[in-house]
């Protein structure tokens, strides 16, 4: 990895990710859908081998060396995200991936610890990994939803915040930057204005966490998910941290060995938070990964990554907005926003917009990006998006304009 002066340096950066040097249908390869999840530098593929390679063995269990060994790797992983996120060890519960997090919470927390006629408060922005487990639990517990709505400039309407924090409501799950539209919430203001009502919060940081200095103990927030394939990590390695109390007060999510004290043949009694949300073997080379990706970021720095990617997410929007017959959605003010950028080419849809990108060697995503009640209230079927990282460079913005072209040109 390398960084020079208060820029990066990308050209090293690049270098140690190896997906990144290879081409695609005869073109270097232009990788703009991070946001879908990141590449991985050598460093946590390193990591991730030489787990396998030097201390494969189950954890919690054994007694010989390389079981100790795979306990430490399991645990002190734990120790490191929870440093990157700036939170108390003894909340962190390693599940797969955010949805599995949210799950977590949508069953354990809501389900089983809010009653009959309770409010969820959600937004219509948000994935459907951040709604779905809670229509789940809503409709198994009697639970009702509210709903934040969006502006037409793509920023979250807070103008009916305080009604919807308003009793019956219990729960605010909401997330800290669309997948969509880049929106970045102003969270801790959210936060503070839930908590006057004693509403908690659970926030989804995965499009936050792996591109700007998240700070658990600065935003104050109940809960918080990410996974680790967007921010350089290995798939399969996921987190929520919670406050220790809550988890104490939830009944276990999944039940077998490992989140167990004692049991019988009538009866069980659950290990200590955060072990009761760990049944079954864990994915230690995933953890193991997370921890290498929470150090190679760190030691870019998240201020100089965050900074960067504003640099070219306003190139992005500015080659889109100049673009004729492109619309382009969400906030276009960089202070309100992240470096996903959707955007629609007039007259075709957004799949074919994908195919074409991608036959020029420019991979971006295209659908409703799982968020189709934002692409009902958009008025779109689906859209493009472009989303930026730490290894993408201007060149690369400059490519996705060429390639627009192409699709202009090929459907005119």
């Amino acid at each position: 990895m390398g960084v020079a002066g208060t820029q990066l340096d990308v050209p090293t950066i690049r270098a140690d990710f190896p997906l990144l040097q290879r081409t695609v249908n005869g073109h270097p390869l232009v990788y703009l859908d991070s946001a879908a999840t990141s590449q991985k530098p050598q460093q946590v593929l390193d990591a991730i081998d030489d787990y396998y390679s030097e201390h494969n063995a189950n954890v919690h269990r054994g007694v010989h060396t390389i079981g100790n060994e795979a306990t430490d790797v399991f645990e002190n992983a734990r120790q490191r995200v929870a440093r990157f996120i700036d939170a108390p060890t003894d909340g962190m519960v390693f599940v797969r991936n955010t949805t599995e997090a949210i799950n977590l919470v949508a069953s354990s927390y809501a389900r089983e610890l809010l009653s009959k006629g309770d409010r969820v408060v959600l937004t219509e922005m948000e994935h459907h990994s951040n709604l779905v487990p809670w229509q789940l639990a809503a409709q198994r517990a009697g639970l009702t939803l509210g709903f934040m709505h969006v502006r037409d400039d793509g920023t979250l309407d807070l103008s009916d915040l305080d009604e919807l924090l308003a009793p019956p409501t219990r729960l605010l799950s909401i997330g800290h930057q669309s997948n969509v539209l880049g929106t970045v919430v102003p969270l801790r203001t959210i936060i503070d204005a839930a908590h006057a009502r004693d509403v908690l919060v659970c926030v989804d940081a995965a499009q936050s966490v792996p591109h700007m200095p998240v700070s658990v103990r600065e935003l104050d927030c109940d809960f918080l998910a990410f996974s680790g394939h967007k921010m350089c990590g290995p798939m399969g390695a996921g987190v929520l941290w919670a406050r220790p109390e809550l988890l104490e007060r939830m009944p276990p999510f999944l039940g077998g060995g490992s989140m167990i004290l004692r049991v019988s043949l009538e009866h069980s009694t659950w290990s200590t938070v955060p072990h009761k949300f760990e049944a079954g073997t864990p994915d230690v080379a995933a953890a193991a990964g997370l921890a290498a990706a929470c150090d190679y970021l760190d030691a870019i720095g998240m201020e100089r990554i965050h900074a960067y990617e504003r640099e070219l997410t306003a190139h992005l929007l500015a080659l889109l907005e100049e673009t004729d017959g492109v619309d382009v959605y969400g906030p276009h003010d960089l202070d309100g926003r992240g470096g996903a950028v959707s955007f629609n080419v007039a007259g075709v849809h957004a799949h074919d917009v994908g195919t074409i990108l991608d036959r020029e060697g420019v991979a971006v995503r295209a659908g409703h990006h799982c968020c189709q009640p934002l692409m009902k209230r958009l008025g779109v079927a689906a859209t493009a998006r472009a989303s930026v990282y730490l290894y993408n460079t201007h060149e690369e913005v400059d490519a996705l304009g060429a390639a627009l072209g192409e699709v202009q040109r090929i459907f005119s």
